[in-house]
């Protein structure tokens, strides 16, 4: 007897007494909260656009120094290298191990030819760290995120139009990572030059078919679907960051004062920063998460293993090839990952070569191709001594 024959449509039965499966979410929610969570966010941008004073306030705490000056005479302070912070924080009994990666401000130095390369390679080194970690033979129980979730992309408040330095660097970004744009220092901006500049920008991406986070999906209900609407609308958000409180009628606000008057951050008719602190931790935390393992993390993976499977059985590899063609992925996948994924198929990786492939992978050299994500001989067993461990602070 086949296995398909097994497979049939279940019947809808009333049950004729409380059996108590619905206490499942109560399960979940209770290992979930025992076990915590992980959120990554990376900031990138030009150097001087606030990106450390943004996610300071964002999570309503000091968590990453800011490279400001705090006087005139001083010198200019700049991010050499990326960095990584990590914060493990507390809400009513949730817990959140939050890391913040502040990347160097590209687009600062006379030549900026692949000045986005460092930041590409950081982003695919934690996909293949994760990678690395579930083909051990004995891997954790419960394997550390490193992957980047959201990417929070800074652009300049010229008022004018995207550079091109920023179009290519979006273009790569949103290929490996859920990006998300904000209009930097929005407060230099009259309202009419904010609009008019957002309108520019949404001409742009769409010209250079720049697909941004939140992605469209027909898994969605209508209720999501409109609320992923009205966020596209909003994008870029036009934000004003600051830790610093200021008395408004009496009140202590966060926000920034000059001889013009007061900017309250949390107030929708100065700027747009609480649309986007809602979006980021109220209503997209976990889709920010599943986004990244389902698409950008499925696409990597699925490179790595057809190219471990091509340099292990290089007869079959086209036909390998032909066969993983025919699967189906969601229409939301951005073009790149889209490409990539649509190469991969689950059923195979699990059967015949697929685990042959695994066992001999540590011992091929894999020549460098296009599936290949660093110059290393292999794409999946690299170094445990990754580029990100060395700039790892714990506080």
């Amino acid at each position: 007897m086949s296995s398909s024959s097994l497979v049939v449509d279940p019947v809808a039965t009333s049950l004729e007494g409380y059996v108590g499966f619905d206490t499942i979410t109560q399960q979940i929610e209770k290992k979930l909260l025992k076990r915590g969570f992980h959120f990554n966010v990376m900031v990138v941008g030009q150097s001087g656009l606030g990106k450390s004073t943004l996610v300071n306030t964002i999570f309503a705490s000091h968590l990453i120094e800011s490279k400001a000056r705090l006087a005139a005479d001083e010198p200019t302070r700049q991010t050499t290298e990326i960095e990584t912070v990590s914060h493990l924080v507390e809400e009513n009994g949730v817990h959140l191990r939050l890391n913040i990666v502040d990347t160097p401000g590209y687009g600062d130095q006379v030549n900026n030819e692949n000045c986005w390369e460092p930041i590409i390679k950081y982003i695919k080194d934690q996909h293949s760290a994760y990678l690395r970690k579930e083909l051990t033979a004995t891997r954790e129980r419960y394997i550390q995120d490193s992957r980047i979730h959201c990417c929070l992309f800074f652009i300049s408040p010229t008022g004018h139009a995207l550079k091109p330095i920023d179009i290519v660097v979006l273009k790569k970004l949103s290929e490996v990572v859920n990006v998300v744009p904000v209009i930097a220092k929005s407060d230099s901006l009259t309202i009419e030059e904010r609009q008019a500049f957002k309108q520019r920008i949404k001409a742009e991406l769409t010209f250079h078919n720049i697909k941004l986070y939140p992605y469209e999906s027909d898994e969605d209900d209508e209720q999501e679907q409109a609320l992923n609407e009205s966020i596209r609308d909003l994008l870029p958000f036009a934000i004003v960051g600051s830790e610093r409180n200021v008395v408004i009628d009496g009140k202590p606000v966060r926000g920034r004062k000059n001889r013009y008057g007061v900017i309250n951050v949390e107030n929708e008719e100065h700027c747009e920063f609480i649309y986007l602190r809602n979006f980021l931790t109220r209503t997209h935390l976990q889709d920010l998460i599943e986004t990244t393992a389902q698409i950008h993390y499925e696409a990597f993976r699925a490179k790595q293993l057809l190219a471990i499977k091509e340099s292990t059985h290089p007869s079959g590899s086209q036909s390998n090839l032909n066969n993983a063609s025919q699967s189906n992925r969601p229409n939301q996948w951005p073009a790149a990952a889209a490409a990539t994924a649509s190469n991969y198929h689950p059923g195979q990786q699990g059967q015949g070569q697929g685990q042959g492939s695994f066992g001999t992978s540590s011992q091929s050299n894999i020549p460098n191709s296009p599936h290949s994500v660093t110059s290393s001989p292999n794409p999946v067993m690299m170094s445990p001594n990754d580029s990100s461990q060395g700039t790892t602070s714990h506080r």
